[in-house]
């Protein structure tokens, strides 16, 4: 079957889909993972591997840059304690108490016992689940007129903990490699890659926005924030900088100077529609995609170890915000106690975890079991959290 042909069937799938979640009530992307499992599991049609190339040249420049577009740059500012805060240290700890909790349950489990896995793989599999994906769990506070500032807190950590999550995942992936790399090198090349993408970011923001002014035709400014959301990405990956916080500070730029001070009315409209048509055309492939790559037998095969993995990432979530919300709470970024454990739980993983797992070298220690760890991982968050989080939400709406 020729690729386009079986985009045009995921479209299709993707449509039913988005019907059949309306009529029963369950969250969008829910429906769209376990319509790709069923597909799958059917083998109508071959779906397109979902590959590190694909998401990282196709799909995350563009969910990113329509999340940074629409994100108010005062208010992230004002929330910048609580966003940075969870988004950076805690990530970082978040992946160290993912590992440490995984090594410790899983030694009480038959699967692993004749394995030893190294401290620094287990970090590379908790690099690899650190980043949330806000989409379902933003989409549902949105319908449910959840605090705007709840809202915010979930979609710019998860912007930001993906960039801080792909930067330690390389840096950690190098360690268990047996490169020689020092606590003092890992924090000097964490702050050149995030730095430079910012900065990169900044200058490409800035550019687009500047022709946006001088322009007035909605087509090509269209066309600009497309250069904007795509050229920040594959620039800054070509420096070696982190191509997600590029996106984030140019999509950002262009969302809260450019479009205010070069766009009219109804270019703005036209962009905003443009861009959330993107984000829900590019979300439903990436959801599908995630349903037709993960095959059930394999991780059936090691349940108790996923049951595990679920546990420690939980746990490690869990610290995260509770520690950050008690630091906090003496602060103007405190966070309201009702919010934290919807926080927690609004911690989903998704298709950035899965490619890169599926990024390890083949000669990779435990790659396959990293790989069906990260899988279930996923799994378990999206049907778990994903069919419980609207009840939460609803509590502090």
């Amino acid at each position: 079957m020729i690729p386009e042909t079986a985009i045009l069937y995921l479209f299709v799938a993707a449509s039913l889909l988005s019907v059949l979640a309306n009529r029963f009530h369950i969250p969008y992307t829910v429906a769209l993972v376990l319509g790709g499992l069923v597909l799958g599991a059917l083998h109508l049609f071959r779906a397109p591997v979902l590959t590190h190339d694909l998401v990282f040249t196709l799909f995350l420049p563009g969910l990113i840059f329509e999340s940074a577009y629409h994100l108010s740059s005062g208010a992230l500012w004002r929330d910048r304690l609580a966003i940075f805060g969870l988004a950076v240290p805690g990530v970082l700890i978040s992946m160290i108490v993912t590992a440490f909790v995984f090594l410790w349950s899983s030694q009480y489990l038959p699967d692993l016992s004749n394995v030893v896995m190294p401290v620094s793989v287990a970090l590379v599999f908790g690099a690899a689940v650190a980043a949330t994906d806000p989409i379902s769990v933003v989409s549902i506070f949105r319908k449910l007129q959840a605090p705007a500032r709840l809202t915010l807190i979930v979609e710019s950590e998860s912007l930001l903990n993906d960039g801080t999550a792909i930067v330690f995942f390389s840096l950690f992936l190098a360690l268990a490699e047996g490169k020689t790399v020092s606590a003092s090198a890992l924090g000097i090349q964490f702050f050149a890659m995030v730095g430079g993408g910012a900065l990169v970011g900044v200058l490409i923001g800035w550019l687009s926005s500047e022709i946006i002014k001088r322009v007035n035709d909605g087509m090509v400014e269209i066309t600009i924030t497309i250069l904007a959301a795509y050229g920040s990405f594959l620039v800054a990956m070509q420096l070696d900088y982190s191509g997600v916080i590029s996106t984030v500070v140019a999509g950002l730029i262009c969302g809260n100077y450019g479009a205010k001070q070069g766009m009219t009315a109804s270019v703005k409209m036209a962009v905003h529609t443009f861009w959330e048509y993107i984000g829900f055309a590019l979300n439903s492939i990436i959801f599908l995609l995630v349903g037709f790559t993960i095959h059930l037998p394999d991780l059936l095969g090691i349940w108790p170890l996923i049951l595990a993995a679920y546990v420690a990432v939980t746990f490690a979530r869990a610290a995260v915000i509770y520690g950050m919300s008690g630091l906090l709470s003496r602060t103007r970024a405190r966070i309201p106690p009702a919010w934290n454990f919807v926080l927690v739980w609004g911690g989903i993983r998704g298709a950035l975890s899965m490619v890169l797992a599926l990024s390890l070298p083949h000669d990779f220690p435990h790659r396959s079991l990293l790989i069906n760890l990260v899988f279930g991982v996923v799994l378990l968050t999206i049907l778990i959290q994903g069919l419980s989080i609207s009840p939460l939400a609803r509590r502090v709406s």
